[in-house]
């Protein structure tokens, strides 16, 4: 593309670009050509895709093609889509992302939906979030619950810096966030749920991750460099002390047996109504637990 695109002489439409973007990732063996394309092209040309469809004869700009240029060769490297462009679509929300923070995926989307299903909307709750990385389940939360006040923690100073940002910029201003190391450090304050999508991969599954993942995403939010339980056992362990009687918990889960044996250890006298959600491929992805 480099060097086509460079050709001052050439006049490269949407329509062009859509059908050689095509070809270029399919030879790069993507798995879906046109949807790549498609995505960095709306990014560049700031609209949906319907819009593009609309717009296939239109030319673009020196700038506008150096920036695509650029953005090509960083994907056929395998670099997520969304560090690329710097946001991503999370529950109706589009967030700033960078590569200090992990990517919001769809199945993160059931936790915001078993808390929103378990609380009422008009109540005033207190809810924590741990591991808040870009803040996407804090604010999401947010705002769909006005009259909540929530509180999203992360150990990264940059995530820290970054879920700010987000606030700010979607305007949601009844969720505040804080830098803090949840494994060494303490609350002082109580809250009625904590929510969490905490890194739960196993040390010895990292290596089998694709390429997109391991590559460049957060290893410390990825992983505790342990079993992927590392963070089930502290919010056991501290639950009593920073979670309101009758309280929730809603904790994201891995696959095959990492959900059961996150779910073993809140089976004691501590809990209540331990269940596990389905997402919607049909595999157990959402630990919902009360306090007793």
């Amino acid at each position: 593309m480099s060097t086509i695109a460079r050709n001052p002489q050439k006049i490269w439409r949407v329509i062009d670009l859509l059908k050689w973007g095509e070809q270029y990732f399919s030879d790069n063996n993507f798995d879906n050509p046109r949807k790549e394309i498609e995505i960095l092209l709306q990014d560049v040309l700031e609209c949906n895709r319907v819009d593009l469809y609309l717009r296939f004869e239109e030319p673009l700009g020196k700038n506008q093609l150096k920036i695509l240029r650029e953005w090509v060769q960083r994907r056929k490297n395998r670099e997520p889509i969304q560090y690329i462009t710097g946001n991503a679509g999370f529950y109706n929300l589009v967030l700033n992302v960078t590569p200090d923070v992990l990517i919001p995926r769809p199945e993160s989307e059931r936790l915001v939906e078993a808390l929103l299903s378990t609380v009422d909307k008009d109540e005033k709750i207190s809810i924590l979030d741990i591991g808040t990385g870009s803040g996407c389940l804090a604010l999401s939360i947010g705002k769909e619950l006005p009259h909540a006040s929530i509180l999203g923690i992360d150990n990264s100073k940059k995530a820290i810096s970054l879920s700010k940002l987000n606030a700010e910029m979607l305007e949601i201003g009844n969720v505040n966030f804080k830098e803090m190391d949840f494994l060494n450090n303490t609350l002082k304050e109580k809250f009625d749920i904590i929510i969490s999508n905490p890194p739960y991969i196993p040390k010895e599954e990292m290596v089998s991750l694709m390429l997109e993942v391991k590559k460049f995403e957060p290893y410390s939010a990825l992983t505790d460099s342990a079993d992927g339980l590392t963070f089930y056992h502290k919010i056991t362990e501290i639950s009593q002390n920073i979670i309101n009687a009758n309280g929730w918990i809603f904790l994201e889960v891995g696959l095959g047996e990492h959900p059961n044996r996150a779910k073993q250890i809140f089976m004691n006298d501590k809990f209540k109504n331990v269940e596990l959600i389905k997402d919607y491929n049909g595999d157990d992805r959402v630990l919902k637990v009360q306090v007793v």
